[in-house]
């Protein structure tokens, strides 16, 4: 690991150090300036020619800091000579804007890979992208890790005899059916649509639930008006125990207060590719770290190595 460098913005610094204690290297110092003007400014104050550079930055609150710290310690790499430059966003947050369903909307999915390629990223190493086209917006090599076999690990010694996987939607299935083929379990789904981005309906679950355990897995969880809305359809179909289980623990909006005034809500399972802090006032929540795979993935891309068995089911490339 020698020739590697690791530096990280303001995002989630409690990560990026972990990462970097797994690989056995030191985390490089960053300089982040903020000016009068509200411009930022970026210096990388380790040496990267000829090195082998990677960026962790997770893409969350606020975004838009977050977003331009990534592209200018990008920009900043590829004028210091950097051998490879790899941009590592554990939470891709615009991979939620990935379809024209409505007259005159921007893609940011698109908008944003477009930006990271030309900000001077050679490749881009993420977790869970909301949808799976996202993949294809990038014009850069990328490895999309999935979290399913380390969310997976906290539910290895329980009792799973009567328990089922449920999906909040269709369109989350596939994974929910790897999830629960790796507990050796049945699956269910919801049948989910949208009417706004904290309110949904699900009129139906497909599948056979009543009198079950359930673990709900989804790749995030946001507002969680989705979930109290699953939630509620499984109640009605006289489900017992219910988990939570997602990659990206946002909760955003209103989603700790709807959460935390369900009884019916056993516990909540994520990840740290966001900063937790407190949990959120959480106390059933479980946090997996995914540092090591992220390592793992680092250092397998750094000696030419592949990284096939780390990754999930929709990528194709690396």
């Amino acid at each position: 690991m020698g020739d590697i460098v690791v530096f990280t913005g303001s995002a989630h610094h409690e990560l990026a150090e972990e990462i970097c204690s797994d690989l056995g290297v030191e985390l490089a110092p960053t300089n982040i300036t903020r000016f009068s003007n509200d411009c930022i400014q970026v210096q990388l104050r380790q040496n990267c020619r000829q090195r082998d550079v990677y960026i962790v930055q997770p893409l969350v609150s606020p975004v838009q800091d977050n977003l331009v710290e990534l592209l200018l310690m990008l920009d900043a790499a590829r004028g210091a000579s950097a051998a490879q430059i790899t941009a590592v966003i554990p939470h891709y947050a615009y991979a939620r804007s990935d379809k024209k369903d409505a007259p005159r909307i921007s893609i940011g999915g698109r908008l944003v890979a477009d930006l990271i390629a030309t900000a001077g990223a050679d490749r881009v190493l993420t977790m869970a992208l909301h949808a799976p086209q996202v993949h294809g917006f990038f014009s850069v090599p990328v490895d999309h890790l999935s979290a399913i076999d380390e969310i997976a690990m906290h539910y290895k010694h329980t009792d799973l005899s009567n328990t089922v996987v449920v999906s909040p939607d269709l369109g989350n299935a596939k994974t929910a059916t790897r999830f629960a083929r790796i507990l050796g379990v049945p699956v269910a789904a919801g049948s989910k649509q949208r009417l706004a981005d904290d309110k949904v309906v699900i009129d139906a679950i497909v599948g056979d639930v009543e009198g079950k355990d359930v673990i709900v897995l989804d790749d995030e969880i946001a507002t969680g008006g989705s979930v109290v809305e699953l939630l509620d359809a499984l109640k009605r179909h006289g489900v017992r125990r219910v988990s939570l289980a997602c990659t990206h623990g946002l909760f955003t909006g209103k989603a700790i207060e709807r959460l935390s005034a369900r009884p019916d809500i056993a516990e909540v399972v994520t990840t740290n590719t966001v900063p937790q802090g407190d949990h959120y006032g959480l106390p059933n929540l479980e946090v997996r770290s995914i540092a090591p795979l992220f390592a793992d993935a680092i250092s397998r891309i750094h000696r030419g190595e592949s990284v096939s068995s780390l990754l999930s089911d929709v990528v194709t490339t690396g």
